[in-house]
């Protein structure tokens, strides 16, 4: 009786399992746009860039359809948490604090980090806290580059924070800010498309690297993404992908 018992239980269990199993044959995929030149907008509203020509490779190789989703980057993260979408594709660097919250693939991309200003601050000393006290730094809110530069010189400096890279740039160039803190890739297409702005200092590491974020539970999807990514890095996607957008290495 008890060995009856026990494989009605199995049975039941196993059915569950099955009913229970998520059905990965389309993928919502969360990206904040614009973020040139990871994800963007053409002239005809079609959305590209490194990490949506990428995400479509990586749902290419699972079998899945993609369906690409902007969400602000504010959002980004309770949006997931409430399952608006299955994964964040949108250059969110590893953080010990977002890993609390989040499960994060293997990093698949790591760029520098770079300061940016007008050519007249050329010679500025952005390592200096003397240097940068009173000026007006602006950041994305929430990335690696808000927390440096908050933890670095938010006791000397007026940390200013925006929702958009674009509404950044806009206040940089209006006069609104002495300095940004951005992706270097970023600050390069946006910024130093002007020759009035540069680069302001050498370039430098933030953080662990970029990964896609999922709901911790969804470990079966990470590890798809994962297995993805490394088979698209071993027979030359990746690369061929990545040398569409920058012309230097960016692979972990």
């Amino acid at each position: 009786m008890k060995k009856i018992i026990l494989c009605i239980v199995c049975a039941l269990s196993m059915i569950a399992g099955s009913v229970l199993a998520k059905d990965w044959s389309t993928i919502r995929t969360a990206v904040d746009v614009p973020y040139e030149p990871f994800e963007y907008k053409l002239p005809d509203g079609t959305l590209t860039g490194f990490e949506i020509d990428l995400g479509n490779a990586v749902c290419e190789e699972i079998k899945a359809n993609c369906e690409w989703v902007i969400q602000g980057w504010d959002g980004i993260i309770p949006g997931l948490l409430s399952r608006k979408y299955d994964a964040i594709m949108s250059s969110m660097s590893i953080t010990p604090e977002r890993a609390k919250k989040v499960l994060f693939s293997e990093p698949y991309y790591n760029t520098p980090s770079s300061w940016f200003g007008a050519k007249a601050s050329a010679d500025l000393d952005v390592t200096s806290m003397d240097a940068l006290k009173g000026k007006v730094i602006g950041v994305q809110r929430g990335t690696v580059q808000d927390n440096h530069a908050s933890d670095t010189f938010g006791s000397v400096a007026d940390i200013k924070r925006y929702g958009t890279a674009d509404d950044l740039v806009v206040d940089l160039r209006g006069g609104r800010l002495d300095l940004v803190l951005l992706d270097f890739p970023v600050g390069e297409k946006t910024i130093m498309s002007d020759d009035k702005y540069d680069r302001i200092g050498e370039l430098f590491q933030l953080g662990e690297g970029v990964g896609v974020a999922f709901r911790k539970r969804d470990k079966e999807l990470a590890e798809k993404f994962n297995t993805a990514l490394e088979k698209l890095k071993n027979n030359g996607t990746y690369d061929s992908i990545r040398k569409k957008y920058f012309y230097y290495d960016i692979k972990v």
